[in-house]
């Protein structure tokens, strides 16, 4: 390590300050967590951030990103508050143990230009509340955002007497030699962002959290209220030019509800492509074979526009439809789109619908998520137990509902975790306890020896000794 090397220099400030803050008492802690958050949810300081990322990344709304940025935030502060992340967080005495949060100490963490504002803020804030530096490597079109909330960060931490390299940021415009060097040289790395940066954070020999590919499929079932579910489709998938990975991709809707639905759609500002267009439509969104940088997390007007497709409709459409039977790379849009283009497969029954997502996820998205509206208890259970996702997400907009909502159950997150299926060493949502070591302290107790009989006892009735 060398003071010259830039990354050194980051990592030293980090420690520094780390092994300082590490002393901290939980109130003091939580006050820090507080500041970073207000960082980010101050009206005027996230409109500045959310119209900075429009403008650099050319990805996303603003107004979309302002509502990220308030609630996303405000949900995870609200996941942290009162929760022990120093000293002493559980006590067993019937097992004897003693629980005790550590920190890991400076987190490397990679983030998206889809969410260069949320997304750093989601992991700068878990990793203070668990008495971490951070140190974030924001893709080169966020890094301008990202720059500006760690300046809006400093000033809040200063504040409440912070040291400032607790967060710092790898300096513009970076390189992956850079990174590489980084991630080898933290003690926990977190990426969220391309596949190409997963990968290298598994392959640093520093412990990782990587998350795997979007490309969310929900069945829609005759049971279903069409207008209703239109609705949340259309909000999802509408919502800041679908950049979250979270957004349905593909609709796998039953027989009996495909016209219902389809008005219904049509009603919230879809349109459905035909042959030809879906064609033009293909050429422009996969030229040369890949997702186009000009129409990804773009209004669908401006795709429809871009593409050549013409007429009245598409010039007021919120997003378009197309119509597929297909999987694989040979029918791309099967595959995640990162705009609000939603591919239709209509299928006879559940039973087909269960087959066709497994299809979809087999090609891509594996280990991430399923939507599903009308569904039985039994037929959300059979997705649970059948399909290789991580959440089953169950009449809700999709893209609010995985990262965590005020009207589920789920950690406010912008980083979900696709277990082995999707590559990936976690399979829920990114929260403060992957920031946090624990130490367990072990007294004795008064031994419980089973009997052969209570261990063995059945086995041996059905199938003898």
């Amino acid at each position: 390590m060398t003071d010259d090397d830039p990354v050194d220099r980051l990592i030293g400030r980090a420690r520094r300050a780390q092994v300082e803050y590490a002393t901290w008492t939980q109130e003091r802690v939580d006050a820090t967590v507080a500041a970073a958050g207000w960082a980010i949810i101050e009206p005027k300081r996230n409109y500045r951030l959310a119209e900075l990322a429009v403008r650099d990344s050319g990805l996303g709304a603003v107004e979309d990103k302002v509502r990220k940025n308030h609630r996303k935030t405000l949900g995870l502060l609200r996941d942290l508050q009162g929760v022990r992340t120093v000293g002493v967080v559980a006590e067993d005495g019937a097992r004897g143990i003693t629980e005790v949060a550590r920190p890991v100490g400076v987190v490397a963490a990679v983030t998206p230009s889809t969410n260069p504002a949320a997304t750093p803020a989601n992991k700068l804030i878990n990793a203070l509340k668990g008495g971490n530096a951070i140190i974030i490597a924001p893709s080169p079109k966020g890094a301008s955002t990202c720059a500006l909330l760690l300046d809006f960060v400093h000033a809040e931490l200063a504040k409440v007497g912070a040291p400032l390299h607790l967060v710092q940021q790898l300096p513009p415009p970076g390189s992956r030699a850079m990174l590489a060097r980084l991630m080898a040289q933290a003690d926990l790395v977190v990426a969220t962002g391309s596949r190409h940066n997963v990968k290298a954070a598994y392959q640093s020999a520093t412990p990782a959290l990587g998350v795997g590919v979007g490309n969310v499929a929900a069945i829609v079932l005759s049971t279903a209220d069409p207008v209703a579910t239109a609705a949340r489709i259309a909000k999802s998938k509408t919502f800041d030019h679908a950049t979250s990975c979270s957004s349905e991709n593909s609709l796998v809707v039953v027989e009996a509800a495909w016209k219902r639905l389809l008005a219904a759609l049509h009603s919230e500002g879809g349109v459905l492509a035909t042959a030809a267009e879906k064609a033009r439509l293909g050429n422009a969104l996969f030229a040369g074979g890949r997702l186009s940088p000009r129409l990804i997390a773009r209004p669908a007007a401006e795709i429809a526009r871009l593409a050549g497709l013409v007429g009245a409709a598409y010039e007021r459409c919120r997003f378009i439809l197309v119509s597929e039977d297909g999987v694989g790379p040979q029918f791309p849009f099967s595959g995640e789109k990162l705009s609000p283009v939603l591919t239709l497969y209509q299928v006879p029954d559940f039973d087909a619908a269960v087959k066709q997502v497994r299809r979809l996820y087999d090609y891509q998205g594996k280990g991430h998520s399923v939507g599903v509206h009308g569904a039985s208890a039994a037929q959300q259970l059979r997705l649970g137990l059948e399909l290789a996702v991580c959440r089953v997400i169950v009449d809700q907009v999709h893209c609010d509902a995985v990262g965590g909502s005020f009207a589920n159950g789920l950690p406010f997150s912008l980083s979900m975790g696709c277990g082995t299926w999707g590559g990936n060493s976690f399979s829920d949502n990114l929260n403060y306890r992957h920031f946090l070591n624990i130490t367990r302290i072990v007294r004795p107790i008064p031994e419980r020896v089973p009997s052969e009989e209570a261990i063995f006892g059945d086995y041996w009735r059905l199938f003898g000794k």
